[in-house]
């Protein structure tokens, strides 16, 4: 598997101003930080650029939203989706899919606090 910089620690709590762009701007690729936590669930920066690994989620949906940059998601068995700025997209859980950047992506992933941003076949 390839090296990811992931950083599961919640970076800011609440009541706490979050420059989503300052955070992106001062991290490479493949970078992937808890930024804060609501409720049950966790928000996560990703700055990417390049291929991840094929993997799934057995208990866990993961949501997309691309900020900037293009990101694609292909799904096993099933369509591949192109995701520009501003767009989303929710994977279900125990669904084998595999994300890449074909240019620098700055995203936001919402997903519950224990997913393992790697995936459970990691």
């Amino acid at each position: 598997m390839a090296e990811y910089d992931i950083h599961l620690d919640e970076k800011f709590g609440s009541l706490t101003l979050i420059d989503i762009g300052a955070e992106a701007a001062s991290h490479e690729p493949w970078f992937n930080q808890t930024l804060t936590q609501v409720n049950d669930a966790v928000i996560r920066l990703g700055v990417l650029e390049g291929q991840f690994h094929w993997h799934k989620h057995d208990r866990e949906d993961e949501f997309f939203l691309v900020l900037d940059g293009e990101l694609v998601i292909e799904i096993e068995g099933g369509d591949t989706v192109r995701l520009g700025k501003l767009q989303g997209y929710t994977v279900p859980r125990g669904v084998v899919h595999k994300t890449s950047a074909p240019v620098r992506t700055t995203i936001v992933m919402v997903e519950p606090a224990g997913v393992v941003p790697t995936g459970d076949d990691s």
